[in-house]
């Protein structure tokens, strides 16, 4: 079996973006890759293919990027042919192969219906890819919730703000300083319910941790301009709201409360503010993310009108 990249030669994109997946978990149309290469998303370097001995795909491996990404940050789509007799075997080997042309491990995306584990079809489709996943060096899994708010139909002239919960004072929102953020990423750290939170407080201290965020948030389509800070109307740290961006639509970004100020419903304060600045903005749909067992803000994003529109595992390396 051979394994290589599509390159630039339009046949072997062409075949590549024709290949017709097959299997329950949902694979991008022929025209959502297409419009991915147009927008540097997708390259043809990152799209990997399995060839048989007679040049048959029998298995494809696609991943992204932002358009200015040195090298690609995810894994977004991987199948092999159903008539593939170890699925797992070929699709570790497609990744190993991707793997060592980038010179990097990418995480790997894998979106899911609420319902799979109910599905036994999804139930071993998932399984293959977590083995070759494992297998390829992706051995640390977290599941994440994936959120959606859309904005309500207002009456026309109505402003966007309208459709979303009105501040009540209880907290201040101001803008600060990268040194008062940096801070607050600090204090917010301890005792974080988010699982890459917890994973990478065991190999770096907070603040390491605290510039990674910064600096992940700062190259963020968002702009730095929309960070806020929440004070208690006496001026003490509640905690901060970090509106951002994906390539694709307006994004909940970083938010949280600092520890002693948990458990009094604050977050839905700050959540709150981050869907204000957004719908204010013009934006008809906001997305968000969180793990499963960071139970208290999947019940603020619920109480906030986000929706769960599916289940994403995150496969990915651990840090050494």
């Amino acid at each position: 079996m051979r394994f290589r990249a599509a390159l630039t030669d339009p046949t072997d994109i062409d075949r590549a973006v024709a290949y017709p997946a097959d299997g329950p978990v949902e694979a991008l149309s022929a025209d959502k890759i297409r419009e991915e290469l147009a927008e540097n998303r997708f390259r043809p370097e990152w799209i990997w293919c399995a060839e048989d001995e007679n040049g048959e795909i029998l298995a494809r491996a696609l991943w992204w990027g932002r358009a200015d990404s040195e090298r690609p940050i995810a894994l977004d789509c991987l199948q092999v042919r159903e008539s593939v007799a170890d699925p797992a075997g070929v699709a570790a080997a497609l990744l190993a192969a991707g793997h060592e042309a980038f010179g990097n491990l990418p995480l790997y995306n894998v979106s899911l219906p609420g319902d799979w584990r109910t599905r036994p079809d999804l139930v071993e489709a998932v399984a293959w890819r977590q083995e070759a996943a494992y297998r390829a060096g992706l051995t640390r899994e977290i599941e994440r919730l994936r959120y959606e708010w859309t904005l309500p139909q207002l009456p026309p002239g109505v402003p966007p703000a309208d459709g979303t919960a009105e501040p009540t004072g209880r907290l201040v929102f101001r803008e600060g300083t990268d040194e008062e953020f940096l801070e607050a990423f600090v204090r917010l750290s301890a005792g974080s319910l988010d699982l890459a939170t917890q994973h990478e407080l065991r190999s770096m201290d907070a603040e390491q941790l605290a510039r990674e965020d910064m600096d992940f948030y700062l190259d963020c389509p968002g702009e730095r301009s929309w960070w806020r800070l929440a004070d208690l109307p006496d001026g003490t740290l509640a905690g901060m709201a970090i509106p951002s961006a994906t390539p694709y639509h307006r994004n909940v970004g970083y938010l949280g409360v600092v520890p002693e100020q948990r458990g009094r419903g604050l977050i839905d304060e700050i959540l709150a503010e981050i869907t204000r600045f957004h719908a204010a903005a013009g934006a008809e749909r906001i997305t968000a993310t969180t793990d499963t067992v960071n139970v208290p803000m999947a019940a603020a994003f619920d109480r906030a009108g986000y929706e769960v529109t599916e289940i994403r595992l995150v496969l990915e390396a651990q840090e050494v």
